[in-house]
């Protein structure tokens, strides 16, 4: 049975709404009549760039590729300046934007793409969304990847935050098919186009980023722009710092905030907060596993990816990946510190430049920091540290660095502050 059959049954006769656009509600019915685009000419095993958005044509055209077998790229129109670059790296042979579809080619073959091929399975690329080199494409057997829905669970009124490109936008979507739910895609993903669309559609999870949470709580429309109907926040793909839970926890003392923990190289693997106010998490779920080798997190995952096609392999001879998240562990809880490339050594006294940004945002004319080591002739590296004020012409810089001072000890102030606008890319994460 085709996937688009599969759901057609499961939504039978049901005339719900599960898409819910700027341009209106749609039932399933509804997405699945929508004018499709021509893919005679796509083949089983092609690899297709499909540049979209959760929107009712992207969504359909998506469910079309799966049965036909290609091996499904997709792109947002965020990241147009990267897609050559996308492109090359993943051998797309077909582009689909905007309703038109042309090929592209290449004549390259790649070991994986072939072996996915041999199987007859669909395939999905993402790309990584790391700061330190060029974007890596990642590999997954998309329909090993569909298992994991079969097994029905509960839904709840979803805004998908996540865009097009990212494994929790794309999870979030299936999700919602697999269970009946709904999913409402915003069309303006500023704080205050998102609190309004919460409010419009009466959505009750919001899964996000730290640092939009941060914005959030810049913004000064919480607690009063979010509406009762709001019952849970995740976030994730970025560490979160405790003084934002602590402010979104007094604020809204009815929202359940739940930490997200996942890797695009790894799949979805199941989180579960110690408490809506702990930054501790256990990481497992069905076919997953995790250590800590010298204080940074391993996990060994079932529903991996089959690998990089524009790089080496990470995982090591055993299958376990190396997720460089330096870690404190309590209990079989996780909490993470840092990234292993945010260490900052001085002199040989090393700790994390979260440490850093930590105190920074007790100040209370402090919005968004960035903390890094610097390069240092005598001590091997020091602090420096970005920070974007409430208010730059009222921000009291001597008085932030006495601030500093008093609560870090002398190797960790920053030798360096600089106060500008902390750069936020496209997915709402620091630059």
């Amino acid at each position: 049975m085709s996937l688009l059959e599969k759901l057609s049954q499961k939504w039978e006769n049901s005339n719900d709404p599960f898409l819910i656009h700027p341009r209106g509600q749609l039932s399933f019915a509804e997405v699945s009549q929508q004018e499709p685009v021509d893919l005679t000419s796509v083949r089983a095993g092609d690899v297709v760039a499909l540049i979209g958005d959760f929107d009712p044509a992207s969504i359909h055209t998506l469910l079309r590729l799966i049965d036909l077998g290609v091996i499904v790229v997709p792109l947002t129109v965020e990241t147009a300046e990267d897609h050559e670059y996308f492109f090359e790296s993943a051998l797309v042979d077909v582009i689909i934007e905007g309703g038109s579809l042309c090929r592209r080619k290449h004549g390259q073959i790649h070991p994986m793409i072939e072996e996915l091929r041999d199987r007859g399975n669909a395939g999905l690329v993402l790309f990584s969304t790391g700061t330190t080199g060029r974007p890596k494409a990642i590999l997954h057997d998309f329909t090993n990847f569909l298992l994991r829905f079969d097994t029905p669970r509960p839904t709840l009124r979803t805004i998908n935050f996540l865009l097009f490109d990212h494994i929790g936008g794309i999870n979030t979507l299936l999700h919602t098919l697999f269970n009946r739910g709904v999913v409402v895609a915003p069309a303006d993903r500023s704080v205050e186009g998102i609190l309004s669309s919460c409010t419009k559609y009466q959505v009750e999870v919001l899964p996000t980023t730290p640092t939009f949470l941060r914005m959030m709580l810049m913004s000064g429309l919480i607690p009063e722009e979010v509406p009762a109907s709001l019952r849970v926040i995740t976030y994730g793909t970025e560490r979160m710092d405790q003084p934002t839970l602590d402010q979104l926890c007094e604020l809204l003392p009815e929202v359940d905030f739940r930490q997200t923990f996942g890797m695009s190289e790894l799949g979805i693997v199941r989180v579960k907060s110690e408490a809506r106010d702990s930054l501790f998490m256990k990481v497992g779920g069905e076919g997953v596993e995790t250590r800590t080798v010298g204080e940074v997190l391993h996990i060994r995952s079932a529903n991996r990816m089959l690998g990089y096609l524009n790089a080496p392999a990470p995982f090591d001879k055993d299958g376990w990946y190396d997720t460089k998240d330096v870690v404190e562990e309590k209990n079989g809880y996780y909490k993470v510190v840092g990234r292993t490339s945010e260490v900052i050594n001085v002199g040989g006294l090393k700790f994390m430049a979260s440490e850093v940004e930590r105190v920074a945002l007790l100040h209370q004319d402090v919005s968004l920091v960035k903390a890094y080591g610097k390069d240092n002739p005598i001590t091997g590296q020091h602090a420096e540290i970005i920070v974007q004020p409430k208010d730059k012409e009222q921000f009291d810089k001597k008085d932030f660095k006495n601030h500093l001072s008093q609560h870090l000890q002398i190797h960790m102030v920053p030798r360096k502050i600089i106060v500008e606008k902390v750069e936020v890319g496209h997915r709402h994460k620091r630059s």
